[in-house]
C-alpha cells in the first residue's frame, strides 16, 4: 500500500508539473491547451469520485453503527456531497475557460 501511495504521489507530481507546459499555446492550433485542459478535467473528476466515495462510505458505516441518528447523518452527507460537487464544477469551469480563453 505504501508503494502504491508513493507511485501515485510521483505520478501526481509529474502531471501537475507538466500541466503549465501543456497550457502554453505554441501556435499549432491550440493542441497543448487542449491537453492541459483535458488533464485538469481528468484530475478533477478523479478527485470528485474519490471524495464522493469517501463521503458515502463513511456515512453508510456510521449509519450501520448508530441507526438512530441516520437522519442527521444523511443531512450532513448531502451537504458535504454538494460542497464537493460544487468545488468540482468550479474546477471544470476553470479548465474549460483555460481552453477557450487562454
Amino acid at each position: 500500500m505504501k508503494l502504491l501511495n508513493v507511485c501515485f504521489l510521483a505520478l501526481a507530481f509529474l502531471v501537475f508539473s507538466a500541466e503549465p507546459t501543456f497550457a502554453q499555446d505554441t501556435g499549432h492550433g491550440g493542441m497543448p491547451k487542449a491537453v492541459g485542459a483535458g488533464l485538469g478535467c481528468g484530475i478533477t473528476i478523479l478527485g470528485l469520485g474519490l471524495g464522493l466515495g469517501r463521503v458515502g462510505g463513511s456515512a453508510l458505516e456510521s449509519m450501520a453503527r448508530q441507526p438512530e441518528v441516520s437522519d442527521k447523518i444523511v443531512t450532513n452527507m448531502l451537504i458535504i456531497a454538494a460542497l464537493v460537487e460544487g468545488a468540482a464544477v468550479i474546477s471544470l469551469v476553470f479548465c474549460f475557460l483555460t481552453l477557450l480563453i487562454g
